[in-house]
């Protein structure tokens, strides 16, 4: 995972807690379209690694946040102000989507 955070369970709040805006991406190693995400996610990362923190949650691995954040499709991005979503996103997003739509929190 190069510029991105594993979340878990345990330092999940933590990390929303950010100051700066977090973007989540909840994942599974068997699901496809997450497997096509991960790199896109990782450039993000590594392209706002001043003004965004970037986690990952193994949906497989933290049940508990897929069902506190009612995940029932996956991949699953989420963006984070202060600890409050302020962006849900679906399924396989291009770049420049995920581009835009984070630049919009920054």
């Amino acid at each position: 995972m190069g510029n991105s955070l594993e979340a878990t369970e345990t330092n999940f709040d933590q990390i929303i807690g950010s100051d700066k805006p977090v973007l989540v991406d909840f994942w599974a190693e068997w699901c496809g379209p997450c497997k096509m995400i991960g790199p896109v996610v990782e450039e993000l990362a590594n392209d706002f690694k001043e003004t965004l923190v970037v986690a990952k949650v193994d949906v497989d691995s933290n049940p508990r946040l897929s069902v506190k954040y009612g995940i029932r499709s996956i991949p699953a991005l989420m963006i984070f102000k202060n600890g409050v979503i302020v962006e849900k996103m679906i399924g396989f997003q291009p770049k420049a989507e995920l581009k835009k739509r984070i630049e919009a929190h920054i």
